[in-house]
C-alpha cells in the first residue's frame, strides 16, 4: 500500500521558493484526513475487484445454467452443494447477480466520492505547502 508524506505538526516546512509555510493544526488535519481516504481507496479498489470477478462468475453460472438441460441442479450453499429444481436455482441466481450489482455500483459510487475529497485536499494542501509536500503515489 502506497503511504503519503505527512508532516509534523507545528513544524516549518521548507518550499520550492525558498520560503518556510507553517503547519497548522488544520494542516496536519487534512494530510491525515488525505491518508485515510489515500487507505481506503486502495481497500476499495480491492473490493471493486473481487466484485467484478463474483459478477463475471455469476454470469458464468447463469450461461452454464441456460446450457444445462437437468431438472434438478447442483446448488452451492457455503461448503456444502445441495440439489434443487432448476427454477428456484435460477431465481437464486437473479437475485445474487442482482445484490452483487449492486454492491458493486455502491463501491463505485464510494471510490467517486473519495476521489473528489482527495482532489480537493491535493487542491488546498499544493495551494500551502507547493512541492514540499508529495501526494501522489509512485
Amino acid at each position: 500500500m502506497q503511504q503519503c508524506a505527512v508532516v509534523a505538526l507545528g513544524g516549518l516546512v521548507p518550499q520550492g521558493d525558498g520560503t518556510e509555510a507553517q503547519v497548522t493544526w488544520e494542516d496536519q488535519q487534512n494530510i491525515n484526513r488525505f491518508g485515510r481516504l489515500n487507505n481506503r481507496l486502495h481497500e476499495l479498489q480491492d473490493e471493486i475487484k473481487v466484485a467484478k470477478e463474483t459478477n463475471e462468475n455469476l454470469d458464468d453460472a447463469g450461461n452454464e445454467l441456460i446450457l444445462s438441460d437437468e431438472d434438478v441442479v447442483r446448488f452451492q450453499i457455503g461448503e456444502v452443494f445441495a440439489h434443487m429444481p432448476r427454477d428456484d436455482v435460477e431465481t437464486r441466481l437473479e437475485q445474487m447477480k442482482e445484490d452483487a450489482a449492486k454492491k458493486l455500483e455502491r463501491l463505485e459510487e464510494e471510490k467517486e466520492s473519495i476521489l473528489a475529497q482527495m482532489a480537493e485536499l491535493k487542491k488546498i494542501l499544493y495551494g500551502k505547502f507547493k512541492d514540499a509536500i508529495n501526494l501522489e503515489e509512485d
